[in-house]
């Protein structure tokens, strides 16, 4: 979803511990009035995103746009510092195992959020809960699935009771998108709250809050003088948060210094140039971003829904496709080698990572096969050419996404073994429309909840994945469980392994690229332009 997913002086851009870039533009020079902040500047920072919006309610998105807003004005138990993946109390006191399948909090006292109103359990235990309940296509529940039960005892005690004892990410899952505390008093309990609704009653306890807000136009944000969490208080006078449908006009105000800091997201072409700039400087970094695509297994060519419906034909068709495709071609040729090519589900630099792929698909070493491919098809009598019907997003995944499938589509019909029907839709109406069955295959990038290589498996394949494409697989389910609960290292790291492995038979997903992260920071900007974590915090940068 989840970049995900998702991401965790910082300015962390949903990084983990891989390769990546920056970019550092000298003499940017952005920002007006006087907020009245005490620490560091008083002139609001100007931030410049492509990203969308899809709900700033924690139930109703896992999308990196929406969380980048979560993570500056919603608080959570346990979060990631500054220059680390690992997390540790926030808003909380502690946070423990008092046994092996219950996960006690203990809160701070006096938490309040910026309407006044009190943050006790009782709040946290209905941020989960609805979650659970809610259950949106397009949110985050399924990082819940080894949620059992909430019991509050007194108003800072939460015991978080789990199906499977000695959960490994658990503590990762508490400063996760599914994992923002809200207001009960504002929240509804069993469906997605308007956005409006939320900035109204300002439900926010978080290092900002949002002084106005105009969806995917313009965000205002201001310091939270009474937040209690863990992380550095703003050293800025606020945010001003603008985003370009466009990234040709994010690059001109880059350009012209009417913006501070931009992200997500530039084509290569762009960043190419702004890099031979000598008013830019890239700096090198870490970045956990992985593209792909979803196959679903309804209504995909032969899905179980179709009228042709065969699994073995339908299995016929993604093991051809991953034949046919060319990585190293589409890294090099679109993206100008700021991504590599991937060949498994967990990016390479995680503990566990294989390239289950490179060795079943192509011709063994990553390249492309077509008669390999044809056999394939052949063998499980599918006629050619097979018509594949790919959608894909050029807004949400940056401008480079329709020169990105057109590749795709030309290695795909190349040897005629496949017929590729190419379109694209706007985000909002995409992330809702991949969830309903319209799309048989398309694309989807993640921007990952917390560095552990889980956050790449479970939200994929469990039962109810959030990707929502009807694999359902119960041997890689209880793989899951088990990798999950694996207290021995080099056991837990063998049993990932499996998982890809087993994954990678099935094609439920076909991995193409691993990303590195992109930012531009103007030289009047103090603070770190990329941490160890998996978040995007404007705290503490400060002019």
């Amino acid at each position: 979803m989840t970049l995900h997913h998702s991401g965790r002086g910082r300015l962390g851009l949903a990084l983990g511990a891989f390769g990546a870039s920056a970019l550092v533009l000298a003499g940017c020079s952005a920002g007006g009035g006087d907020t009245g902040s005490d620490s560091g500047s008083t002139e609001p920072l100007v931030v410049g995103t492509t990203d969308k919006i899809s709900s700033i309610d924690p139930a109703g998105s896992y999308d990196n746009g929406s969380f980048a807003v979560m993570n500056q004005v919603y608080p959570f138990l346990l979060n990631s510092q500054y220059g680390t993946s690992d997390v540790t109390p926030d808003i909380a006191e502690s946070g423990e195992f008092t046994s092996p399948t219950e996960y006690t909090v203990k809160l701070k006292s006096g938490l309040k959020f910026a309407n006044g109103h009190d943050l006790t359990s009782s709040d946290v235990k209905f941020s989960f809960d609805r979650q659970v309940t809610i259950a949106d296509p397009n949110g985050p529940s399924s990082l819940l699935g080894n949620l059992d039960s909430i019991a509050t005892p007194d108003d800072t005690t939460v015991v978080f009771t789990l199906k499977n004892g000695n959960d490994q990410v658990w503590p990762q899952i508490l400063s996760s998108p599914a994992a923002p505390i809200v207001d009960e008093e504002v929240f509804s309990a069993d469906s997605v709250t308007p956005d409006d609704t939320i900035v109204e009653g300002k439900a926010f306890a978080g290092q900002y809050t949002i002084d106005s807000y105009k969806q995917n136009e313009l965000i205002s944000y201001v310091p939270y003088a009474d937040y209690q969490g863990s992380l550095p208080k703003p050293e800025n006078g606020g945010i001003s948060a603008k985003y370009y449908a466009d990234a040709s006009n994010l690059k001109l105000d880059v350009q012209s210094g009417a913006i501070d800091v931009a992200f997500r997201s530039l084509s290569a072409t762009d960043i190419a140039d702004l890099s031979s700039n000598d008013a830019v400087k890239v700096v090198d970094g870490p970045g956990g971003e992985i593209r792909y695509i979803v196959f679903n297994f309804d209504t995909m060519p032969f899905g179980a829904t179709t009228p042709e419906a065969d699994a073995a034909k339908s299995l016929a068709v993604r093991q051809a496709a991953a034949d046919l495709i060319d990585r190293q071609a589409i890294a090099t040729d679109v993206y100008k080698d700021t991504y590599s090519p991937l060949y498994s589900y967990v990016p390479q630099g995680l503990a566990g990572a294989n390239e289950a792929l490179k060795g079943l698909y192509g011709d063994g070493s990553g390249m492309p096969d077509a008669a390999k491919a044809k056999a394939t098809l052949e063998a499980a009598g599918v006629p050619t050419p097979v018509t594949l019907n790919l959608q894909y997003n050029g807004d949400h995944y940056g401008p480079s996404s329709g020169d990105e499938y057109a590749a795709i589509k030309a290695q795909l019909e190349k040897d005629g073994l496949f017929t590729v029907n190419l379109a694209q839709t706007e985000w909002v109406q995409y992330s809702k429309d991949r969830t309903a069955d319209v799309y048989p295959a398309y694309q989807l990038g993640w921007f990952p909840d917390y560095s552990d290589a889980d956050n790449y498996l479970t939200p994929f394949f469990s039962l109810d994945n959030f990707l929502g494409n009807h694999y359902d697989n119960a041997d890689v389910q209880k793989m899951l469980i088990d990798q999950a609960t694996q207290t021995d290292k080099a056991t837990r790291e063998q049993e990932i392994g499996e998982i890809q492995d087993a994954v990678a038979a099935d094609l439920s997903t076909l991995p193409l690229l691993q990303g590195k992260q992109v930012a531009i920071v103007g030289s009047s900007v103090e603070g770190a332009v990329l941490d160890g974590s998996f978040k995007f915090r404007y705290a503490p940068l400060h002019k």
